[in-house]
């Protein structure tokens, strides 16, 4: 045996994370505790720490040896059973029952309320008490976002032994109520306990230090007792963990359990009672994903999906902010009436937003930017949610004041770059799309309310004029007719995912082409007005259109027949045909290709417009369905759509290596819940029906602008156009023969507008070039449009 030496083979293999099939999530209410854990194959998962966008382990399970040639490991060779020890309360209890019957491992795993520790009781029978069985825990640090540079450690503290890790300024330590008979720290994959037990029956060899890796901690724990608890602690130094996991088991388990169900118990209390099976699950799913110390930052999901296959190179997984997935979940705290969440997630976003008026694509809990692209309806939801939690009381009028001139700032990005986004919501093509557009559309709106509350009546009205400029050009851009996708399923037309083109209508894409995303060389091409999306439910969800429209009603019909699969656990969509996020074929992971498969929230989605159709026991179906999908109550971001492949753990409607639980998918089915209990879609905007479904409200402009410019005007309308500086604009309506020259409008906030009326009552074009006052020079360029008696 080696004594007081660093393990050999550093820095070891190439670190990976780990599977993204959690069955459990569990964090302290209690703000005195900042640690958060995950569960997945009957162990312990991944912990973030001291904040939920940085995670801290892979793993930490047990081994069960006798020595000799049976070798068990928990994760791998166990059934594993999983409840929770309350309803909806995220405190669980596990049983790992070895497949050869030799023993059963019991766990209940909480956090401390007052401590960052997350304990675990653990019983350890063995079944036939003459087998000479012997029990490892392991433990795979990976601190502060990083598996490749870790280093752990033999230590005590106080006369307590222990194991220690660090990486940057957090460390962690772990101790057991029962003794450790041996214990070793090395590189995994070259020094680690868990080869040195598959090889030896022991631990073999003792290390007392790993430096700068990816390391591995395994001690073997004295099982006479056969009940014990054992405390994984962070802190800032090692000395601050040693300190919590010591002070954690001191105070007693049941102590900690019982605070730690009660702060639980007493949230849940202030709930709606709604019977669905989900429901309280759901609610503490997003109040665990919200950060304590970044109060209203809510992050996607504490997983990284195919974690398996990832490394260092990716961070951040999906815990990290999406501004999108953030709004989606502040409607799910609407639909819970818990009017402070609320609240705290708009002063977030508030706080989080860039100078322009944006905000980034996704980001770390303190606003930094993590990806760089640009989602318009990622500037328009928040605006919603403003005019929303003012609404219902969520905020007071001198916040929203306080508020306003941000909000405007996120309006005025609106009136400058939309209507085209740069990414549409799945985050992969540039153009036109109907989800992105609705959101615009009502974020507008929303947008004039809350500039004439502030008295901005100009403002308002010009926010108005663009929204129904926008809404009247929809069918223009996004639907289609005549195709033959159409002519198969015998309607006349429907609305396509996206347009990438500015100057060219939906109706003459032609045989133009888009290369998806997520696909080898080719594989991705697909015809663009042959491109079918779930998105175009939208247009109903926000209001623009009513449910039984036309062209509504033909979309459907093609989204079902294209995009909806049929599984054991219900009727689920997928995103948009040909689409390439998600297991190959084969159920190898996701690597940068493969093929999208069926999302459950879709499945909410296609539930809320059922409502808005008054099909009440067809959303009730879909929410069935949502509840089906669940693994342990944890809603996963897809489920496998093909024939069942045990060997990779995937099962016909159940949950993929994706995302798990999704917060926007927990929040979606919340808001399922309530439309339901309330019989309406409980979030559509209040504005955009009024406007559009009710009033029929059509705009009298067509918007002209280089980005995105108007190529036919009605002789009854006003053309505008839009210019980023001050112009004089120079036109004429009988090809030159008579010319107009109109100074533009400024604005005041960055856009500059000329109004253009038609003279010449037998137009055909209106013709018009530009003086630029700053630069002083001409365009040196004619722009025309063309005009119609429509």
């Amino acid at each position: 045996m080696s004594q007081n030496l660093e393990a050999p083979g550093k820095p070891g293999i190439d670190a990976r994370w780990t599977s993204s099939t959690k069955s459990g999530i569990g964090k302290a209410l209690n703000p005195a505790s900042d640690v958060t854990f995950t569960l997945s194959h009957g162990i312990l998962n991944e912990a973030y720490y001291p904040r939920e966008d940085i995670a801290c382990l892979r793993d930490m399970g047990f081994v069960v040896t006798d020595g000799h040639e049976f070798f068990s490991e928990e994760k791998r060779d166990t059934q594993h059973f999983i409840e929770t020890l309350k309803d909806g309360i995220p405190a669980y209890r596990i049983v790992n029952t070895d497949r050869f019957q030799k023993y059963q491992i019991t766990k209940e795993v909480i956090v401390d309320p007052f401590r960052n520790t997350i304990l675990q009781h653990i019983i350890f029978e063995q079944k036939d008490p003459d087998l000479p069985l012997r029990l490892f825990a392991l433990l795979a640090p990976h601190l502060n976002n990083e598996g490749g540079n870790n280093t752990a450690w033999l230590g005590n503290y106080k006369g307590v032994d222990m194991f220690f890790a660090e990486n940057g300024d957090i460390a962690l330590a772990m101790a057991c109520s029962s003794k450790w008979v041996k214990r070793s720290v090395g590189f995994v994959g070259t020094s680690d306990g868990w080869r040195d037990i598959r090889q030896h029956g022991e631990l073999k060899y003792q290390y007392d230090t790993a430096t700068k890796g990816n390391v591995a901690c395994t001690g073997e724990i004295e099982v006479t007792e056969k009940e014990f608890v054992l405390a994984i602690s962070f802190g800032r130094t090692h000395i601050e963990a040693a300190n919590h996991a010591r002070a954690s088991i001191l105070n007693g388990f049941d102590t900690a359990k019982k605070r730690y169900i009660q702060e639980w118990q007493i949230w849940q209390n202030t709930l709606p009672k709604i019977s669905a099976k989900n429901f309280k699950m759901s609610a503490a799913i997003l109040r665990m994903h919200e950060a304590k110390n970044f109060p209203g930052g809510i992050i996607a999901s504490l997983s990284i999906p195919w974690g398996g296959t990832k490394g260092d190179a990716d961070k951040s997984g999906y815990h990290v902010v999406w501004p999108r997935d953030l709004v989606e979940t502040a409607g799910g705290f609407n639909a819970l009436e818990t009017k402070a969440d609320v609240s705290r997630i708009v002063n977030y976003l508030m706080s989080t937003q860039n100078a322009d008026g944006s905000w980034p694509q996704n980001m770390w809990l303190q606003g930094e930017p993590n990806w760089t692209g640009l989602q318009m309806d990622q500037i328009a939801l928040p605006i919603l949610e403003i005019l929303k939690g003012y609404l219902r009381n969520t905020m007071s009028k001198s916040r929203q004041k306080r508020y306003w001139p941000l909000a405007k700032k996120a309006i005025v990005f609106l009136l400058v770059n939309g209507p085209y986004t740069d990414q549409d919501r799945w985050e992969e093509e540039s153009g036109f799309s109907p989800f992105t557009m609705a959101t615009e559309i009502a974020a507008l709106l929303a947008g004039a309310e809350l500039a004439d509350l502030n008295d901005e009546k100009d403002f308002a009205n010009y926010c108005r004029e663009t929204a129904d400029c926008w809404n009247d050009t929809l069918d223009h851009r996004t639907y289609v007719t005549g195709t033959p996708l159409a002519k198969k399923h015998g309607v006349d037309g429907y609305y396509i995912r996206i347009n990438p083109f500015s100057d060219i209508a939906a109706s003459e894409l032609g045989d133009r082409t888009i290369n998806l995303k997520n696909h080898h060389a080719d594989h991705g091409k697909t015809k663009i007005n042959e491109l079918i999306s779930v998105d175009a439910l939208a247009l109903v969800r926000f209001g623009l259109r009513d449910a039984k429209d036309p062209k509504i009603i033909n979309t459907l019909k093609i989204i079902d027949e294209e995009l909806k699969v049929s599984t054991p656990n219900g009727d689920c969509w997928y995103r948009y045909n040909n689409d390439g996020y998600g297991e190959h074929d084969n159920g190898e992971p996701y690597n940068g290709t493969g093929k999208g498969r069926a999302w459950p929230l879709l499945t909410g989605e296609r539930g809320h417009y059922e409502i808005a159709a008054g099909n009440i026991e067809k959303a009730n179906n879909c929410l069935i369905a949502m509840e089906a999908f669940a693994n342990k109550g944890l809603i996963p971001e897809q489920v496998w759509d093909e024939d069942n492949i045990p060997e990779k753990g995937l099962y016909r409607g159940e949950h993929t290596g994706s995302a798990m639980p999704l917060t926007w998918a927990h929040a979606e089915y919340i808001k399922l819940c309530i439309s339901i209990e309330y019989k309406k879609v409980f979030d559509m905007p209040v504005n955009t029906c009024e406007r559009y479904l009710k009033n029929k409200n059509s705009s009298n402009i067509v918007i002209w602008r280089f980005d995105n410019g108007a190529k036919t005007l009605s002789k009854a309308k006003i053309l505008r156009i839009e210019t980023l500086a001050q112009c004089n604009v120079l036109w004429t309506d009988d090809n030159w023969e008579t010319t107009y020259k109109v100074v533009s409008n400024d604005l005041t906030f960055g856009l500059f507008v000329t109004d253009i009326k038609l003279k010449n009552e037998e137009a055909t074009t209106i013709q018009f070039t530009f003086y630029w006052n700053q630069a002083n020079k001409w365009e040196g360029e004619n722009y025309s449009v063309t005009v119609t008696n429509d």
